[in-house]
């Protein structure tokens, strides 16, 4: 099995990716820009989501501490806000608990409203911009935003030695940003607990995860978990208590998001999550003011590598995650070919989207020599048939300026799909594929023995 060498190169740098030539959607053909649709066909495509399944789908306030909490909420709410809670309310997301603690997504929404933020936050935001998000996550960007006049002199000061680095126009947090969509749309209970925890005085969150999740024996695991530089404590050899937190400079960026933010920007909500999320996968090397990283497995400054990308979604989501290599190239960073034929990777994504899971995927870009130019990371959503049977992917990309799901055909997108994201019982069913991350820790861990 190819995997790549990590000093040679980076699959997922570039976020300003888009389709290249054309696309054509149900008999449309749209030039270098994906089709949008006005309506989600989301609901109606994916399989119910086992979140909401029928032990906890609860559509209807019951205990008088629930009815407190949500009236507190509702009181600082403004009215777009209102309207949004109540249609939460009774899609059954609000009193949805599948968070790492059992809370509620209303009993994590209410300790944002009730306990004090951080200095440079407020509650009233928060709160919008949480709410706005767990009722359409399309509106999760990783549009960085301009720095306003009256910031750029401290931002320089703290952005040494390199002061020009923090002006980012383009962003590498398309890994992290997809993680972000795919955690406020199928765990928003969770969801509002990581934005409770990260927006307040100690922009922390806690989360114990299965050291089974992360690999098959416990000491790879811990050997893992110290790889890439996480808190964390161990009270038995099952579990792991992981401490998850933003960069120090997060802040900065989230709040000039909070006075200063317009249409397309990120939210301080999406600054604080992609902030952590970066963190966990750079070995808590990441800036959010130069949105640069260091860390030891990866040479390049900008974005997650596979196997980074994939410990980011393990541990996030508490599942056993393999990330699956499609496409073969070389060391010159030319398409060669492919590890398996294109119906291997469709049963692959409708399989994990039959258990009610999304699929990130990585796709590449090429030039008319072959050669990748650059790499993207989406999130598949669904899938549904053309007139003529075969798949649309409805899918979500964070960086195409567009606040819906958008939608590609299977003769369009499968060739470019470099690498998926699996649920580990999808992937072991075809053992000749080895998990790239796996190959890629094996390299790192044979390097350092040989120094």
């Amino acid at each position: 099995m190819y995997s790549f060498d990590l000093n040679k190169f980076q699959y997922n740098n570039y976020s300003t990716a888009k389709p290249v030539k054309s696309i054509t959607v149900e008999g449309k053909k749209c030039e270098d820009k994906p089709v949008a649709y006005g309506t989600n066909p989301i609901m109606r495509e994916i399989p119910f989501n086992p979140t909401f399944s029928a032990s906890n789908f609860r559509t209807e306030l019951i205990s008088k501490a629930e009815k407190e909490k949500y009236n507190a909420v509702v009181s600082m709410a403004d009215k777009d806000t209102k309207k949004r809670l109540h249609t939460l309310l009774k899609t059954g997301v609000l009193l949805n608990s599948d968070s790492n603690d059992n809370s509620t997504t209303l009993d994590n929404i209410y300790k944002i409203v009730a306990n004090p933020r951080v200095q440079g936050l407020t509650n009233e935001n928060i709160l919008k911009e949480t709410v706005m998000t767990l009722y359409d996550p399309h509106v999760i960007t990783q549009q960085f935003g301009n720095i306003p006049s009256k910031y750029q002199a401290k931002v320089a000061s703290i952005a040494q030695p390199n002061p020009a680095d923090a002006n980012v126009e383009h962003s590498g947090t398309c890994t992290v940003s997809s993680i972000e969509f795919n955690m406020a749309q199928k765990h928003p209970a969770e969801f509002a607990r990581f934005v409770e925890g990260l927006s307040s005085p100690a922009m922390q969150v806690d989360k114990t995860i299965k050291l089974s999740n992360l690999a098959d024996s416990t000491l790879e695991a811990v050997w893992l978990l110290n790889a890439f530089d996480m808190k964390f404590e161990t009270n038995n050899f099952n579990e792991a208590k992981l401490k998850f937190a933003p960069d120090k400079n997060a802040i900065i960026r989230a709040h000039i998001q909070t006075v200063d933010k317009d249409a397309s920007e990120r939210s301080s909500v999406d600054v604080l999550m992609q902030s952590t999320l970066m963190q966990i996968g750079s070995q808590q090397s990441y800036d959010t003011l130069t949105d640069k990283r260091a860390g030891k497995f990866n040479q390049n400054d900008k974005g997650l590598i596979e196997f980074e990308k994939t410990f980011t979604e393990s541990v996030v989501d508490d599942k056993n995650k393999i990330s699956m290599t499609y496409q073969k190239i070389d060391e010159n960073a030319k398409l060669t070919g492919y590890e398996t034929d294109f119906d291997t990777i469709k049963r692959h994504i409708k399989e994990a989207l039959g258990m009610g899971e999304n699929v990130i995927i990585g796709y590449t870009q090429v030039d008319g020599t072959n050669t990748v130019i650059n790499g993207h990371e989406i999130t598949i959503t669904g899938i549904k048939k053309d007139k003529n049977g075969k798949l649309i992917f409805v899918c979500n990309d964070t960086d195409d300026g567009i606040n819906k799901s958008v939608e590609y055909t299977e003769d369009f997108l499968l060739p470019k799909i470099h690498h998926a994201t699996l649920p580990q019982v999808v992937a072991s069913k075809d053992i000749k594929l080895t998990p790239n991350w796996v190959e890629s820790l094996n390299k790192y861990k044979e390097m350092k023995n040989a120094a």
